[in-house]
């Protein structure tokens, strides 16, 4: 898995490197398939104050990419937001993914 996180008016710190690392152990915890992960994090200096933190992800997984944002005026509680809602898509993608069609049990005559 490769694991890309980059800042853009923003230094990227190595707590700020190893909170996004933890959490994102969440999702590769839950499907194993993951590619690629490319995480985005943003000070937005014209936006208004409750939104200027922002994080976005795209992550890139065996047959699909997935991305998700969300902004916040913590950085923290943004990428809490992003992992939740990168969760749910992994979930999604991994039922969808998973065969569930099973073959009917043979009558017996």
């Amino acid at each position: 898995m490769n694991l890309t996180i980059s800042g853009h008016h923003l230094e990227v710190t190595p707590a700020l490197r190893n909170y996004v690392t933890t959490k994102l152990d969440r999702i590769t915890r839950h499907f194993e398939q993951v590619v690629d992960i490319k995480v985005l994090l943003t000070v937005e200096k014209n936006q208004e104050k409750e939104r200027r933190q922002r994080a976005e992800c795209k992550i890139h997984v065996k047959g699909n990419d997935l991305f998700a944002e969300s902004s916040h005026e913590d950085l923290y509680a943004a990428l809490d937001e992003l992992v939740d809602k990168l969760d749910r898509q992994v979930w999604r993608h991994k039922s969808r993914v998973q065969d569930h069609h099973h073959e009917s049990a043979k009558r017996v005559m």
